[in-house]
């Protein structure tokens, strides 16, 4: 039995982002997104990425789409957005690192103190591959070579511009919209994950080049943002348009609110782009959403969209009950390139998982819709009238295109490096810990998505229950708690911070830093703006920004709204000298390192010791 759709009888072409690793340095770095772990207790498990790629494969969806292996995004990629400082400390910081970790904890919310963001091997590396996908899918729309981009790595939506959040380190949505924005001279982004998504809403809360639209659990709820009198400020005031919901939505109360306002807003605002960011905590029984969706009614978002042909990049995002989570995403998949897929699952790497009814379909459960009639057509009618007070299809200045000089490092591998592809055998190799596929701290016949709701009854009151249509909750709403123990050490012989040419920060020498306009809040940069089409500005320096002050986003993405300073000084990357390098005598001792004549000969190789800087032996004496 096939799942039909609306939308399979017209096929789109459809570029499917998903990073394995790359033969040429094997398993050790640069490993497969779905093979980092945020800890053994933590509600984050990236293996289900990998658990829905094994199932899109094993469907045979590969062969209707162009399945790419994205770059890792680079630092300059990543600080087009994010606070130089900020992604300096990921690029560095392990597990082990315990003073740095005690220092910058509170500064950038990672760490113990801060449990829904741990710090995990390799904490910098999955960033940036998520990152990586989502900022390659947006380039292939804006060049033209596909109609929908796929990163099911993406849709990391809490991370701000120097703070982590909610599980998310490198915001690669507010990255994909700044690689759009290019082409477009307007972006919408639409939210369905069960919890607001404020990091992009922050990061475009001041301009009409984007409109942000959010479908969302609201009250005492994390984030604890996203009330529906939240519409923007200045030149973005609006432009954000937010739906608080309350618990146990159904299929057909979340169709009717999400097409009445999707509609209205794709013929009013008329985007260039769009981006959609599909949580599947959304769905019915994740373990920490609150929503009544099915498959089918969480996959009607992809159905509705396609009707109106404009180019569109979807995301991952939350998704807690990963069985749950894989067989979405692999639906939404087979919807967007309009080919249907049987029911019954076929046989692969994780079908076990799947136990017992091994069937693709997510049924609804009997959960109370705590969501009237009454209610959602106040919201909509609330949500139309803001939107009709907007200017319609706000235009920008057109300009030519520059070069992009920010596109990945890997460019300047060589073309058969390119054309590799790891092999089954290499992925084998690697297994994913059962611990990190276990979505449920019971796996028995007590499964969160099956749970009977029928004992529960409405508690609804003036004080609770119905959320006021202003969104009035009591201060913010609580965290992801977290109760986790610290992951596993890193391997005596690996060495973080000597991985690849990407992590070489290289702040050091750099011209010039940013610092803080404070009379308007701006970010700016001494260097020379080069212009973008539409009139977007990027600082051709090599701290880049988009200000956008010429082009009406009064304040821009680099904005740090309620985040305090801005950006602070880059600081230098450590120094470390390869025990197989011949070094000048004087280079030698100026870092305290004896002169070749003393090192020690192993396979005919200098090994020197450990370098004794004595009480200078701090980074900025190295750096003299």
């Amino acid at each position: 039995m096939e799942l039909p759709g609306p939308t399979l009888g017209r096929k789109s072409k459809v570029c499917y982002q998903y990073h394995q690793a790359h033969p040429q340095f094997g398993l050790s770095r640069a490993a497969d997104v779905g093979h980092y772990h945020y800890g053994d207790k933590h509600y984050m498990k990236p293996a289900r990425v990998k658990m829905t790629h094994s199932l899109v494969t094993a469907y045979g969806l590969p062969n209707h789409m162009e399945v790419c292996r994205p770059e890792p995004a680079t630092f300059k990629e990543i600080t087009k957005y994010h606070a130089d400082d900020y992604i300096s400390f990921l690029s560095r910081v392990t597990p082990d690192d315990v003073d740095d970790i005690a220092r910058n904890s509170a500064h950038f919310h990672v760490g113990e103190s801060f449990p829904d963001c741990p710090v995990f091997e390799g904490i910098y590396e999955f960033s940036a591959i998520s990152a990586g996908g989502s900022i390659a899918g947006a380039k292939k729309l804006n060049d033209g070579h596909c109609e929908i981009a796929i990163n099911w790595g993406g849709g990391l939506h809490h991370a701000k511009k120097r703070q982590a959040s909610g599980f998310c380190y490198v915001n690669d949505i507010v990255l994909a919209i700044l690689e759009l924005l290019k082409c477009h001279s307007r972006v919408l982004y639409i939210d369905t994950d069960v919890h607001h998504g404020d990091g992009v809403e922050e990061a475009f809360y001041l301009t009409d080049r984007v409109m942000t639209v959010s479908f969302h659990k609201f009250g005492e709820f994390f984030p604890g943002t996203g009330a529906l009198k939240d519409t923007g400020i200045g030149k973005g005031r609006k432009y954000s348009v937010n739906i608080p919901l309350n618990d146990g939505i159904d299929d057909e109360t979340y169709r009717f609110m999400f097409e009445s306002v999707i509609q209205h807003v794709m013929d009013w605002y008329r985007p260039g782009a769009v981006v959609l960011q599909l949580g599947a905590d959304s769905l019915v029984g994740d373990r920490l959403g609150a929503f009544n969706l099915s498959m089918r009614g969480h996959a009607h978002s992809v159905e509705f969209l396609k009707k109106f042909n404009v180019p569109l990049i979807m995301l991952g995002g939350g998704g807690y009950t990963i069985r749950n989570v894989a067989r979405a995403w692999c639906y939404e998949t087979s919807l967007a390139v309009g080919v249907p897929v049987p029911e019954e699952l076929p046989w692969h790497e994780y079908f076990e998982y799947y136990c017992p009814e091994y069937r693709l379909d997510i049924p609804a459960s009997n959960m109370e819709n705590l969501n009237s009639r009454t209610y959602l057509e106040n919201v909509r009618m609330r949500v139309v009238e803001n939107l009709r007070s907007v200017a319609h299809a706000p235009s920008t200045q057109m300009q030519e295109v520059p070069h992009d000089d920010f596109s990945s490092e890997d460019d300047m591998l060589d073309e058969e490096e390119k054309d590799q592809r790891i092999t089954q055998k290499m992925s084998d190799a690697y297994r994913i810990p059962d611990n990190n596929l276990s979505d449920s701290e019971d796996e028995g016949g007590g499964r969160r998505d099956r749970r009977d709701y029928s004992r529960y009854r409405s508690r609804a009151s003036d004080s609770g229950g119905l959320v006021g249509l202003d969104g009035a909750a009591s201060g913010t709403g609580p965290s992801k708690r977290v109760h986790r123990e610290r992951h596993s050490r890193r391997s005596q012989n690996e060495d973080t911070r000597g991985r690849g040419g990407s992590d070489k920060m290289a702040v050091d020498g750099e011209e010039g830093w940013k610092d803080e306009d404070e009379s308007s809040g701006l970010v700016g940069t001494p260097v020379k703006p080069v212009p973008l089409r539409f009139g977007a500005v990027v600082d051709g320096g090599s701290h880049p920004t988009l200000p956008f002050g010429s082009v009406g986003i009064a304040g821009g993405v680099n904005a740090n709204l309620g985040l305090g300073s801005g950006m602070g000084m880059p600081t230098a990357s450590p120094m470390g000298v390869p025990s197989s390098m011949e070094m000048h005598p004087n280079m030698l001792a100026a870092v305290g390192l004896p002169s070749t004549g003393s090192a020690q000969s192993v396979d005919g190789l200098p090994v020197y010791p450990q370098p004794n800087l004595g009480d200078a032996g701090s980074a900025e004496h190295m750096q003299e």
